[in-house]
């Protein structure tokens, strides 16, 4: 079959050779699972995923002539509030053309993605874009700010690569079915949470024993990641209570980012139907809690000979494995101190919620200040490998696994691209990363505020993404802030925005 030219797909100009197979394959995959529903999602400013549940036949016409979706889902903040006026004269004037009156926007499926939910019997999955009703694609949407880094980088010959390293919560449900997040004389917005209990009682890390205790939601874990085709190599118990860590293996970097959105979304789903809660929340609003870190290992790859572009092929020429010449090749260097360069202002997009800054304490693995060492788990930037080591590699500690990873991805993207155009050379490694903390210049923001203002005054990170993107990102982020500001219980606020949904 060929696309028709009446076709939402032909009005975009996607439509092709290769998608017009793609969407045969995808039509036969649908009609042969046996699904009786598609969920078309799209993943939202907050890594969220929304979207519409169509019949099987309604879902094979919308993988050509999309669906409508209503353009506020974009401008709505974490507690969906929608952070522009969007039914008065001039509220949407900071905004591309089409948001307006909130009138849709268009889904479109990407015929490749389909697959059958291992959790929701009969439920079949598409992961959709945004566009305009005229076929143009909408900016705002942050898996396209992504592809647009990447396409960025690959001008370069390069190509990015990225492992996960997410640690996150899970809790036993107390009351599955009538529990006060269920109850109707207690909904708000936002509603409350389910009242739980832990599944390991924790500070005893990589506990065996805490990991047979917790093996019933671990293996539901597993067995959805596995389902889902994600590479996942380990679970493992963390060191706070109810907290566990999974590991992934590296992909491409919008790989990476898909596979986040997908594994949040189905272990929480997976989770939930048997009677469990998984949050994704940086610091859950419960006494002696550990806070959770997403460690993101990245190197960047020469995209002719697949080769990593990080390792240093000749001796280590740095005299100490404090320079970073000791370890990476000057492309690595670069990309390393570029990360540093910008580590302030990307600080909003790889811990973009008011609860993530309670992570960053002194002596507690999560970074104080931007500086890197080598092996070292308190530094911001963390450089393993050596020379001849084809897994050398970055990890980032920065972000929370809450961060939309189009965003986090990105961040990394553009500050590498500025380290490399600008030959950036990166300060010695530091050996003592929370003593580093003192050195004002070095300090990361200790607010979202205050990482919304380096974000906006962050140069080339708004070069990359685009000053009118980084407006609107802080609008929809300020819009949260202003509300937790506001809040008579702050505590209660987080509980709700973020225990609830993330």
């Amino acid at each position: 079959m060929s696309a028709s030219p009446a076709t939402f797909a032909h009005h975009c100009g996607v439509d092709s050779e290769q998608r017009n197979a793609d969407l045969r394959q995808a039509i036969r995959s649908i009609e042969t699972s046996g699904v009786e529903l598609v969920r078309l999602t799209w993943c939202d400013t907050h890594g969220m995923l929304r979207g519409k549940t169509l019949t099987t036949a309604a879902a094979i016409k919308a993988l050509d002539d999309g669906v409508g979706m209503v353009g506020t889902l974009l401008l709505k903040d974490t507690g969906d509030r929608t952070a522009y006026k969007v039914f008065e004269p001039g509220g949407t004037a900071d905004l591309p053309a089409g948001f307006a009156g909130a009138s849709n926007l268009m889904l479109l499926p990407d015929p490749t993605s389909f697959q059958v939910l291992p959790w929701a019997t009969g439920t079949g999955w598409l992961r959709c874009q945004a566009w305009f009703q005229n076929g143009t694609p909408v900016p705002l949407d942050t898996r396209r700010v992504l592809q647009t880094a990447l396409d960025k980088l690959a001008e370069r010959g390069l190509g990015l690569v990225c492992g996960l390293e997410v640690e996150f919560h899970i809790y036993r449900i107390k009351d599955t079915h009538h529990g006060a997040d269920l109850d109707p004389e207690l909904a708000a917005w936002p509603g409350l949470p389910p009242a739980v209990s832990l599944i390991h009682p924790g500070f005893n890390m990589l506990s065996e024993g805490w990991a047979d205790l917790a093996d019933e939601p671990l293996r539901i874990v597993q067995h959805t990641a596995q389902a889902l085709g994600l590479p996942l190599t380990s679970l493992e118990i963390e060191l706070g209570p109810s907290q566990v860590e999974a590991v992934f293996a590296a992909t491409d970097a919008l790989t990476a980012a898909d596979n986040m959105v997908r594994f949040r979304n189905g272990v929480r789903q997976a989770l939930r139907r048997a009677g469990y809660h998984a949050t994704f929340m940086c610091r859950p609003p419960f006494a002696h809690i550990m806070s959770s870190g997403w460690h993101l290992h990245q190197s960047v790859v020469d995209l002719a000979t697949g080769a990593n572009a990080f390792v240093r092929k000749d001796s280590a020429t740095g005299t100490t494995p404090l320079d970073a010449s000791h370890t990476l090749s000057d492309t690595g260097c670069a990309w390393l101190a570029g990360l540093l360069a910008h580590a302030q202002g990307m600080t909003a997009l790889c811990a973009p919620t008011v609860n993530g800054f309670g992570r960053f304490q002194p002596n507690a693995l999560a970074p104080h200040a931007a500086v890197w060492g080598a092996d070292n788990r308190g530094a911001m930037l963390r450089v393993v490998g050596g020379a001849g080591d084809p897994a050398t590699r970055i990890e980032n500690r920065l972000g929370e696994p809450a961060a939309n990873p189009y965003l986090y991805m990105a961040a990394q993207v553009y500050a590498g691209l500025d380290g490399l155009a600008r030959g950036l050379v990166p300060p010695l490694a530091t050996d003592s990363p929370y003593a580093a903390g003192s050195d004002p210049s070095r300090a990361l923001p200790t607010s979202l505020p205050l990482a919304l203002e380096a974000l906006t005054a962050d140069e080339a990170l708004n070069a990359g993404l685009g000053e009118d993107w980084v407006c609107y990102f802080t609008r929809v982020k300020q819009s949260e802030c202003h509300r937790h500001a506001q809040a008579e219980d702050r505590l209660d606020f987080e509980r709700r925005e973020y225990f609830s949904r993330f």
